[in-house]
């Protein structure tokens, strides 16, 4: 069954804009995982924009306490600033059962991209290789019409992230197979080895088209539209209908 990742950074991104601790990262990320949730997923950036570096080891101490999945995402080229380590030495400190690595800079708002392995390839393989020292599982955020999704596989990751971005617009504008770039993409990882993860505005509206048309999906990360529904309907109750949309597989 697909598992469901919390990604808690909107928590943080609120807190930051009054300063303080209100809201508590920690809480809600417990609240998450007491509805249910198989793993809670942070993207720290060097500008420290909302998830910290002391967020990071406070949410990887909570996840190994409740035994769920720690993912951390982030940039591994970004240089290391005041407050921010680095990716890598954040992920030794940390040790969250998976990495994925991002491709995204100060000045996005979001990610909104996926590696050129063409390009990155060779940066990327050391890299890597140290994650997997750290005991890490190592995912790569790809787009989805990527015709190089098996190079990721030859660097040495475990699986792939498929930015959902474009499926998520195909989706909200009626078109019919607005999955099918990402189902291709899918098979075409799959077929060098590598387990699918998605992210990246998924939705209620949206997730279970998604998972019934794209095959062995192993993990979503879901973030924005969770923390922006919650604020509706509650954190619990959003997580729950989360899972009751992957458990229905529809």
């Amino acid at each position: 069954m697909t598992r469901l990742s919390v990604n808690v950074n909107k928590i943080a991104v609120l807190r930051n804009s009054r300063g303080g601790g209100d809201p508590d990262v920690v809480r809600a990320a417990m609240t998450c995982l007491r509805a249910g949730a198989h793993g809670i997923t942070v993207h720290p950036r060097p500008d420290q924009r909302h998830i910290r570096a002391d967020d990071v080891l406070m949410l990887s101490e909570l996840t190994r306490q409740h035994d769920v999945e720690f993912n951390i995402e982030g940039n591994p080229f970004a240089p290391p600033r005041p407050g921010y380590p680095g990716l890598l030495p954040l992920c030794d400190q940390a040790r969250p059962a998976q990495a994925t690595l991002v491709p995204d800079g100060d000045g996005q708002l979001t990610s909104d991209h996926g590696f050129d392995f063409q390009r990155d390839g060779a940066r990327l393989l050391p890299l890597i290789a140290a994650l997997k020292d750290y005991g890490c599982r190592v995912s790569l955020f790809v787009d989805a019409g990527n015709p190089h999704i098996a190079r990721a596989a030859e660097l040495g990751a475990d699986r792939i992230e498929l930015y959902t971005g474009p499926y998520a617009e195909a989706f909200a504008a009626g078109k019919v197979d607005a999955a099918a770039v990402s189902a291709a993409a899918a098979r075409r990882a799959q077929a060098a080895g590598l387990g699918i993860n998605a992210g990246h505005d998924l939705s209620q509206a949206n997730l279970g088209h998604f998972l019934a048309e794209v095959p062995d999906v192993l993990e979503v990360s879901i973030g924005h539209a969770l923390i922006g529904e919650a604020l509706y309907d509650g954190l619990e109750t959003t997580v729950e209908r989360y899972l009751g949309i992957i458990e229905s597989g529809t």
